[in-house]
């Protein structure tokens, strides 16, 4: 029995030498194995904000382009602020500008409440009575009293609520501002933001430069007309006049935008698919603070792809 005792020891001994090894071999191929994955998802991630960067600074140079290329004195040579898109290169990106001039647009402060009310169920979607009550909602909150209207809300309509402010009483200061007015949701701001300002100081927006969101508010307009008349105005030539265009009540289209304030959409679009959008609102005629040819009016900026 000694005799085996002995025997079996060395060999026991190897055995859980050679399992020990085997864990050891196995515990560094992991973590050989995550090290090499922590690197590589820190190189891919090294890269996508490299390529974000790079895709930003090219969306910003579209931007600054665009500034340039409104300011010219020559209208025949102007960038037309009607939304048409300007395409170029810049670097390894392609941009995509698209410029509104604000006049086109509807004003939270100076529309009338139905203008807002078409608004709302040309672009929003809303029934009748729904736009009634946001309408009035809308209104009760750029006046200057506590009166509520018909269907609108004054400070104790929010309170009952359970809403910890009450309406302004004052004009709009921001367009996001409207998401708190009484009764408006995100959804419905997301429909028609891209139809309202609140630097254009117009009761009715200017067809010339008028968004579809915008056009489909105005009197008479419907959906194939707004579309007949996008197509055909962003055809004219810079500095042309709009002959022969009407409004479906037969008031003539001309060019009366107000040459200072823009909505900018640019967009850089690198060879690999990385892109971003930048959505600027800008006054030309400078900040007097930077030095820059314009000021920045509201600023939004972010990668999509």
């Amino acid at each position: 029995m000694n005799d085996r005792v002995h025997f079996n020891g060395p060999r026991s001994q190897r055995g859980i030498a050679f399992i020990l090894v085997l864990w050891v071999v196995i515990m560094l191929t992991v973590l050989l194995g995550s090290f090499a994955v922590i690197a590589r998802t820190e190189r891919m991630q090294s890269r996508h904000l490299f390529d974000a960067t790079q895709a930003r600074y090219a969306a910003e140079a579209g931007l600054n382009l665009a500034v340039y290329e409104m300011r010219k004195n020559d209208p025949l040579q102007r960038w037309v602020g009607d939304g048409r898109p300007y395409k170029f290169s810049f670097g390894d990106a392609e941009i995509e500008v698209s410029i509104t001039d604000d006049a086109g647009k509807i004003d939270l402060n100076t529309a009338d409440r139905e203008l807002v009310r078409r608004m709302l169920i040309a672009t929003a979607g809303k029934s009748d009575d729904e736009a009634d009550r946001l309408a009035d909602a809308i209104i009760d909150w750029r006046d200057p009293d506590d009166i509520p209207s018909l269907q609108g809300g004054e400070k104790n309509d929010y309170r009952s609520a359970d809403l910890p402010y009450g309406p302004r009483n004052a004009p709009f200061e921001t367009v996001a501002e409207l998401q708190q007015v009484l009764g408006m949701d995100y959804a419905t701001f997301a429909r028609i933001e891209p139809a309202v300002t609140i630097y254009s100081g117009r009761a009715i927006p200017s067809p010339a430069y008028a968004p579809l969101q915008s056009l489909l508010a105005m009197n008479g307009v419907t959906i194939d007309f707004a579309n007949q008349l996008i197509e055909r105005r962003q055809m004219i030539q810079p500095g042309a006049p709009y002959d022969g265009m009407t409004m479906p009540d037969g008031t003539p289209i001309v060019a009366d935008g107000s040459g200072v304030t823009y909505s900018i959409k640019s967009r850089a679009t690198l060879s690999n698919g990385s892109s971003t959008l930048l959505d600027a609102t800008l006054r030309l005629g400078g900040s007097g603070v930077d030095g820059r040819p314009y000021a920045i009016l509201r600023w939004r900026d972010g990668e999509d792809s």
